[in-house]
């Protein structure tokens, strides 16, 4: 549950990295996680949320975890600064389409993933998120 935790975290630190864009200030919330080719059950991430704000971001799941996330070209790269993924550099692609932005995360670190696909890759974490309604 650990590891799945840091995959999550890793998802909201890439959406942290979107320091310019606006579009993706604000609350997120996760609708689909695959790792590996295999979807994960929806009860496994229910709970999570992800606030950016600018660079920074704020992952809360079964923990906290914060950091920064550089962008560009459709790439990010995700620092952990707090909580489990402290110290650890995640490389991602994503795309923000309707109020749904996509996060494909390469978490070994060692280089981008090539789509938006995790089959056969066991190290790729791919994170769906709707933007949360303003209450």
């Amino acid at each position: 549950m650990k590891l799945l935790a840091s995959f999550i975290l890793v998802c909201s630190t890439l959406i942290g990295a979107a320091q310019t864009n606006t579009n993706v200030n604000g609350s997120w919330i996760p609708v689909k996680q695959e790792i590996g080719g295999k979807e994960l059950p929806g009860t496994s991430f229910q709970k999570q949320r992800l606030v950016i704000n600018d660079s920074n971001y704020v992952f809360t799941a079964e923990s906290v975890d914060k950091g920064i996330a550089k962008y560009a070209d459709g790439k990010m790269d995700i620092y952990g600064k707090e909580g489990v993924n402290a110290g650890k550099h995640f490389t991602a692609i994503y795309k923000l389409e309707n109020n749904v932005l996509t996060l494909c995360y390469n978490l070994a670190g060692d280089s981008y993933p090539a789509a938006f696909e995790t089959k056969s890759k066991p190290t790729l974490f791919l994170c769906v998120f709707e933007r949360e309604a303003a209450k």
